[in-house]
């Protein structure tokens, strides 16, 4: 159970972070609270299982990337580490992920490729060239959803 000064805190962290340097000590000054105990409550959150993460929520065309694409491998099962370790190691892939069980059957592994300039298609092809994985889906991206987090604390 939160106390009512866990719930203020819970309300300032469910929102937008301010962008600020130090945007812990910003939300703790609004909340008669220091840095550290901001911190320290979103390291309990974790531990308890409250909360499994507390990340960004990047807006990727208002930082000037072009195009997004899901990517739907098909990877022979013996190769499928390799293959997802290649596409983590990419700077244009941020997400990366073994599907089980495979989408349609055999799509077993899924990237989120975001890119900028070089043509999505191409980029795609070289990586499917590299990894010699010839069979994959491309979803590309239309256009950028609202993204929105949960409140819980109103």
């Amino acid at each position: 159970m939160f106390s009512n000064r866990g719930k203020a805190l819970a309300r300032r962290l469910q929102g937008d972070i301010p962008l600020v340097s130090r945007p812990f000590e910003e939300i703790g000054a609004a909340t008669g609270q220091t840095e550290q105990e901001v911190r320290a409550f979103i390291d309990r959150l974790i531990l308890q299982g409250v909360i499994r993460r507390f990340g960004a929520v990047v807006r990727h065309r208002e930082v000037g990337y072009t195009h997004n694409a899901i990517v739907a491998w098909s990877a022979p099962s013996e190769r499928i580490e390799e293959a997802g370790r290649y596409l983590a190691a990419q700077r244009e892939v941020t997400h990366c992920y073994e599907r089980t069980p495979p989408f349609l059957g055999r799509y077993n592994l899924f990237s989120m490729i975001h890119g900028r300039g070089e043509d999505a298609g191409a980029m795609i092809g070289r990586f499917a060239r590299e990894m010699e994985i010839d069979d994959y889906l491309i979803l590309m991206s239309e256009e950028e959803l609202k993204k929105t987090s949960m409140e819980y604390f109103t």
